[in-house]
């Protein structure tokens, strides 16, 4: 596949570009290309990922579960192609929430940010929540409940420090959280291939009988979570998109590395992991609930496996850092559009640190929220936890589907990075992909359980976006945010203001009404 990016195209003033799009950024441009790809390959941390996962995955389908690390890779490679080129032409903070406001319009813009924010708040805590057992492991006392959230709590501290002291702060932190993380996965992935493998790649088609007793699709179905899991948090490149030095070429080349080296590091990891647990059928019937601290233990005995956890606990904090950086320029993009209640604290700008300290505030703080309700009920958090996939997966699709109706609608990428004619195709593979793995999350697989647990992530979804659609019904704040939107889509007629059709439609309401245009 061929684009055109940057083929013969003149060198683009980021702050010009942003003014063209009605945008005046007080963020600084410190993180250059590197640090933005860090930061998204913290973000989709596949030492995180292959750590929570593994085990499931392996208990469900045997070896062969690591093949959808390679489906995933690819289909989310698409989406990364879809976005690139809308950040390219938008390159504007905050993600998804932005891009569907300038293809769509702020209704559609309103939820798909919503749903994408709800999501990252549960991500958060659930990130954070992973870490807690770690530390208890690594300093050798109980990993209670209160143990848990006490340590939860501490990396979510930091990581909102660290997200607080400025971009070039984070910039550094992804970098360092990068550097840990792919040396980790190298070290721990190449050691336990030299003394540990007990298996040969042969294994990878062998499901060990996994899934027996039914159709083995089904079995690969659901532990294809593994790779679904893996396979987000390039979206982070954009998110900072003020922040990047030519965020037209660097964030696209940024995305796709993250896809590149973070599935190749998964992979990998998962790979030797599976090599080397020697009783494969044990992890399948239940018999060995944790193959990887198994491994760990055996491989690098009581010192090494400390080293290890030093290794996988940065990992969890430099994940949380950039969940956080793509939350706070989340919420601190609606709050310049004043799109939600709290909008005017939201905009606020440090002007020493030059983030926005409440909107950061806020990504530290419903996340501490979410893992103290663990106290009370943690099959409760569990049952919000299973929303965090799910929702970012939909706030992804809501974007591809954005970009797909602007295409058939005449819009013509015209940022530094295109597709050209394959921009079309793309688009619609993308969002095959994304409707699949949607459907392969929610699809209720525990028939022996109630109703409501076996249909708990469809159900999580369904709450979201609901609360979300009653919200925009009681206090439609997007009424009266006037800044550009569904302006991808070329006008038919003359536009008022520079803004879309659909806002001239709108002011022909308010005026006949006296009222901001409802849902």
């Amino acid at each position: 596949m061929s684009s055109t990016a940057g083929a013969g195209r003149p060198e683009t003033d980021p702050s010009a570009q942003l003014a063209s799009l009605g945008y005046t950024s007080e963020f600084k441009r410190d993180m250059g290309p590197w640090a933005n790809f860090s930061l998204g390959f913290t973000y989709l941390s596949p030492v995180v990922a292959i750590y929570t996962m593994f085990a499931f995955g392996l208990a469900t389908a045997g070896p062969p579960m690591i093949w959808s690390l390679v489906i995933a890779g690819i289909g989310q490679l698409l989406v990364a192609l879809v976005f690139s080129e809308i950040v390219a032409q938008f390159p504007v903070a905050g993600g998804v929430y932005p891009w569907a406001r300038r293809l769509w319009g702020r209704r559609y813009a309103w939820l798909t940010g919503w749903v994408y924010m709800m999501a990252l708040f549960v991500t958060i805590a659930s990130v954070v929540s992973g870490a807690g057992p770690y530390i208890a492991s690594l300093f050798g006392f109980e990993a209670s409940v209160d143990t848990v959230i006490l340590c939860s709590l501490g990396i979510l501290a930091l990581a909102t420090l660290i997200n607080y002291l400025g971009t070039k702060a984070l910039a550094q932190a992804a970098i360092i959280g990068f550097a840990a993380e792919l040396f980790g996965a190298l070290v721990v992935g190449g050691w336990l291939l030299l003394t540990e493998r007990h298996h040969n790649l042969g294994i990878l088609f062998d499901s060990f009988g996994a899934g027996s007793g039914t159709n083995y699709l089904w079995a690969f179905a659901a532990a294809a979570l593994v790779g679904i899991y893996n396979y987000y948090g390039f979206e982070a490149c954009g998110d900072v998109a003020e922040e990047v030095r030519d965020p037209g070429r660097m964030i696209p080349k940024a995305m796709r590395r993250t896809i590149y080296v973070g599935g190749a590091a998964a992979t990998f990891v998962a790979v030797a992991l599976a090599l080397s647990v020697v009783d494969i059928k044990a992890v399948i019937s239940g018999d060995d609930p944790d193959p990887v601290s198994r491994v760990l233990d055996e491989a690098f005995g009581t010192v090494g496996a400390k080293g290890v956890l030093v290794i996988v606990l940065l990992s969890f904090l430099s994940c949380t850092i950039s969940l956080q950086a793509a939350a706070g320029r989340l919420a601190y993009s609606y709050g310049r559009d004043d799109m939600i209640v709290g909008s005017r604290l939201l905009r606020k700008f440090s002007q020493s640190r030059h983030v926005p300290p409440y909107a950061v505030m806020l990504a530290g703080l419903v996340p501490a929220l979410v893992v103290l309700g663990s106290k009370f009920s943690e099959d409760a958090l569990t049952k919000i936890v299973s929303f965090a996939s799910l929702g970012i997966y939909l706030g992804f699709q809501m974007v591809v589907l954005a970009a797909l109706r602007a295409r058939l609608k005449g819009w013509r990428p015209s940022g530094a990075y295109q597709l050209g004619k394959w921009g079309l195709p793309v688009n619609i593979a993308a969002l095959v992909y994304g409707v699949t793995a949607i459907v392969t999350m929610a699809w209720p697989r525990t028939p022996e359980a109630p109703w409501y647990d076996n249909y708990i992530v469809l159900l999580s979804g369904v709450v979201v976006v609901g609360l979300g659609l009653l919200y925009m019904a009681i206090h439609p704040a997007y009424g009266r945010s006037d800044a550009p939107y569904n302006d991808a889509i070329p006008a038919s007629a003359p536009q008022k203001d520079g803004k879309g059709p659909e806002r001239e439609h709108e002011e022909e309401h308010e005026q006949k009404t006296g009222e901001p245009s409802g849902v």
